[in-house]
């Protein structure tokens, strides 16, 4: 019998969000999982799935019955002839690195968090950059999900192919999915190289910049032209760091956490705070060798509202230029840094923001000073009027404002997802607040 805890509070990683399930299971194996399924069936209970509670929205929030699946963490099999790993699907991505690191091999491409499980990260699309990069789900090439009526499916390319395709980015409603199966690459160090420049060279000359680095992203300064061009790219080079303890916490974190904390009773600040970081932090070139994980990964200090959107890449400059004219004719409308823009490559997942469309993603913050809340609202409708516009695709782990209509628009796949889900969920065991709004 296994044994659920009462009286549990989740909450995600931004403290945005939190729910308390009736029961919280933390079990070790498939039949554990099988007989919470069972006790739901029986009950007529909902069950969601959790791993690192990072997604800053409600995705991972139930007030019935909870499965965080933390012990759930082993590597199962390395191929190193395939260079392919198979995880159980409870194993943080900070771990695999480190082991996989043992055995030469990566993941070709990470997010910046890696404190997250491996199902959930490609539950939501987690993506990072690079247009000949996709998203992370696309490193997967097998799976195995365990189903509402307690039935295990293996499915890949090949086996259950319609059920792999959903399950990619399964938003967590097809079931618990207990193995996950990586495509892997040797294992590489990356160079990169940060340097200031303008939001118009960066926009003018977006194709060259693309071409120039393998992991090109850029860091645009709200309220100012001021942008921080990110390259990463393979090297041989032997690690090394310019970055300091200093400049990191005391300024970067500290310093800006008071100002901004200021600012939220003066909010014409913001403006001067954004340049000032930038004019402190980001106006000189600062390079940094390390191996692959070390590079795509950087602390996430703050808690913070986010929103991520992709849209078709070839819209880029319009949709920046007008969230900037949007600023400048509304001064009441305060945004802070960094807007980042990121991108990846089109792909076949049903659900993927990139979903046959090179993309890009344009992710806005605004920070929690202390945990007090800054007036978004404005800025974020604002934002997402202008990715709507532009045929942009929310991030499913982030908060948006989108039901099933706006979904049915965005993806062509859509009713191809709802069957998979319904023939594996007829019940919605699987359901909760914030996937009822995107099926219904």
């Amino acid at each position: 019998q296994v044994h659920g805890q009462g009286g549990v509070r989740f909450q995600n990683w931004a403290k945005t969000y939190g729910s308390c399930p009736e029961l919280y299971f933390q079990p070790t194996s498939v039949e554990e999982v099988r007989e919470i399924l069972e006790m739901a069936r029986q009950r007529g209970k909902r069950v969601k799935v959790v791993g690192g509670g990072h997604s800053p929205s409600d995705i991972a929030c139930t007030d019935d019955f909870m499965i965080q699946m933390g012990k759930m963490n082993r590597i199962l099999k390395v191929d190193k002839e395939k260079q392919q790993v198979t995880v159980e699907g409870g194993i943080f991505l900070s771990d695999l690195n480190i082991e996989l690191s043992k055995h030469g091999l990566a993941l070709a491409n990470l997010g910046a968090v890696s404190e997250v499980a491996a199902a959930g990260v490609i539950g939501t699309g987690t993506h990072n950059t690079g247009i000949k990069h996709g998203i992370l789900p696309t490193q997967v090439v097998a799976l195995s999900l365990l189903t509402a009526s307690g039935d295990v499916l293996e499915c890949s390319e090949s086996v259950n192919a319609d059920i792999f395709q959903a399950a990619r980015l399964h938003l967590g409603c097809l079931g618990v999915v207990l193995t996950v199966t990586f495509q892997c690459v040797p294992q590489f160090h990356l160079h990169e190289v940060a340097f200031p420049s303008t939001l118009t060279e960066v926009l003018d000359h977006l194709e060259d910049h693309l071409k120039r680095s393998q992991y090109f992203r850029f860091l645009w300064f709200p309220h100012s032209e001021n942008v921080s061009v990110i390259y990463q790219d393979p090297t041989n080079k032997p690690p090394s760091s310019s970055a300091s303890w200093f400049w990191d916490y005391a300024v970067g974190y500290y310093l800006l956490e008071f100002l901004l904390w200021i600012s939220t009773f003066v909010p014409s600040l913001v403006c001067w705070i954004n340049r000032f970081f930038f004019w402190l932090l980001f106006s000189s070139r600062v390079e940094n060798v390390a191996v692959s994980y070390k590079i795509f990964n950087y602390e996430c200090r703050f808690k913070q509202h986010v929103q991520d959107w992709a849209i078709p890449i070839e819209k880029t400059k319009e949709a920046l230029l007008e969230l900037k004219a949007a600023l400048e004719n509304n001064p009441k409308m305060v945004a802070h840094y960094p807007v980042e823009v990121r991108f990846a490559r089109g792909d076949g997942i049903w659900l993927s923001p990139c979903f046959q469309r090179d993309s890009c993603y344009m992710n806005i913050i605004m920070y929690r000073p202390y945990g007090k809340n800054v007036p978004r609202l404005n800025y974020w409708l604002t934002y997402e009027g202008i990715m709507k516009k532009y045929g942009g695709r929310p991030h499913w782990a982030k908060a948006h404002s989108c039901t099933r209509k706006d979904f049915e628009k965005m993806y062509p796949a859509f009713p191809k997802f709802c069957s998979v889900r319904e023939k594996l969920d007829p019940t919605g065991m699987f359901l909760n607040t914030y996937l009822e709004k995107v099926f219904y």
